[in-house]
């Protein structure tokens, strides 16, 4: 059985719809298509409705019936505009851990999001936690303190934030966290 982040992820690519487009530019029925595919018209439905994940066979089966390649499910869908929503409970918070401490918890706020141009993330800092490991990577980051107190270290030197502070910053250098509260970060992987 597939977790529900998989199942999210394939949704974006909005298999069922690509199945259906294909189906009425040819005029094609469900028991048409069933016909040409082995598949019944009800399993097709429920793909074309995304109530089932298709297995790569059974996509092939479809292909192979409008002559398209495999990819033609996993392009980027319609030129539509960017509209995605995540839930707060549908976040994935994975914690950030030194020395067997948890230093920060940080949960990705768009992680679903297709050719997103930039990453958010909530960092949460639990009263007390050490000092995170200086770690570095591409881009520019940028910090915005929610509530709390937030103390980035970079080349040396410490910046103290306070509620309704922004630091933005070339994340390419070593730099650590430390604070108690509530920070948003946004990064730009390339600068």
């Amino acid at each position: 059985m597939l977790s529900e982040t998989l199942i999210e992820g394939l949704e974006s690519y909005r298999i069922g719809s690509k199945i259906r487009a294909l189906r009425a530019s040819k005029s094609m029925g469900l028991a048409q298509l069933g016909d040409h595919t082995g598949l019944s018209a009800g399993m097709l439905s429920k793909l074309e409705r995304g109530q089932v994940v298709p297995t790569l066979p059974t996509l092939m089966r479809v292909a192979m019936v409008f002559g398209v390649g495999l990819d033609h499910f996993f392009q980027p869908g319609e030129t539509a505009p960017l509209v995605e929503l995540v839930r707060a409970q549908e976040r994935l918070t994975l914690p950030n851990v030194r020395e067997g401490d948890v230093t920060y918890h940080f949960a990705s706020l768009d992680y679903t999001v297709q050719g997103r141009q930039t990453e958010a993330f909530l960092a949460e800092f639990p009263k007390g936690a050490p000092e995170s490991e200086p770690h570095e990577h591409e881009g520019v980051e940028m910090i915005h303190v929610i509530s709390g107190w937030l103390e980035l270290t970079i080349h040396s030197r410490t910046h103290r934030l306070e509620v309704g502070d922004t630091l933005t910053f070339d994340a390419g250098f070593p730099h650590s966290y430390r604070g108690e509260g509530q920070a948003l970060v946004t990064l730009r992987p390339e600068i």
